[in-house]
């Protein structure tokens, strides 16, 4: 089964494309913390995608790539929020997040602090920092490697000629608005029997492609 990645940061439209992808068929997790998860998805975003994607690369030799672009004056205030609210459970050595959450999102905005994820400029670096990154990594590669920014009105074409649909799906459905206004909750409100778990009841396990070969 052939892999497709979503690897854009949070809050630049990682649920919007997973809904789009499940109306076009495809089995999705919106993060995903199980081998289940990563054997039984078709399509993977969000966490530990953004983090692990060269590694990810490797596993999984055929895969596609879908890096989610998003101008900073509407990136920065969302990216900003969201941290505020994960803040307490990111830091927790008690509990909390779950230790793959922990290590993607410290590792991504590093180094991680109170200060740091309230400050535009540090979060304006990590943001370009990572798509410098995913965009040298992937470079000429153009049959693996997608950037789009799905407020442009093209972007769903554009994902559409990428998978090849493009002769078999409208162009016009284009992605719906979701996680508004700093909403994180509108996946969990999709019903979908193509939704794959990202977690066994709430727990997560080593995942295979980290494991030493």
């Amino acid at each position: 089964m052939q892999k497709i990645f979503i690897i854009g940061l949070p809050r630049t439209g990682t649920t919007s494309v997973c809904v789009a992808m499940l109306e076009l068929g495809f089995y999705v997790a919106h993060t995903a913390y199980t081998d289940r998860s990563f054997t039984e998805a078709q399509v993977i975003a969000d966490t530990p995608i953004f983090c692990d994607y060269q590694a990810l690369d490797i596993a999984y030799p055929n895969a596609k790539f879908i890096y989610l672009a998003r101008t900073l004056d509407k990136w920065l205030p969302s990216i900003k929020q969201l941290l505020a609210r994960m803040h307490i459970n990111l830091i927790r050595e008690d509990g909390g997040f779950n230790p793959i959450i922990k290590r993607c999102y410290k590792s991504t905005f590093s180094p991680y602090n109170a200060d740091n994820i309230s400050n535009d400029e540090f979060l304006a670096q990590c943001y370009q920092q990572h798509k410098a990154q995913a965009e040298s990594y992937f470079e000429g590669r153009y049959n693996d490697f997608l950037s789009i920014d799905i407020s442009q009105h093209t972007s769903y074409a554009q994902l559409l000629k990428f998978l090849a649909l493009d002769e078999k799906k409208p162009t016009d459905t284009g992605f719906k608005k979701l996680n508004v206004g700093g909403k994180v909750t509108a996946w969990k409100d999709i019903k979908s029997d193509l939704k794959v778990d990202s977690t066994n009841k709430g727990r997560v396990t080593k995942l295979a492609y980290l494991l030493p070969k």
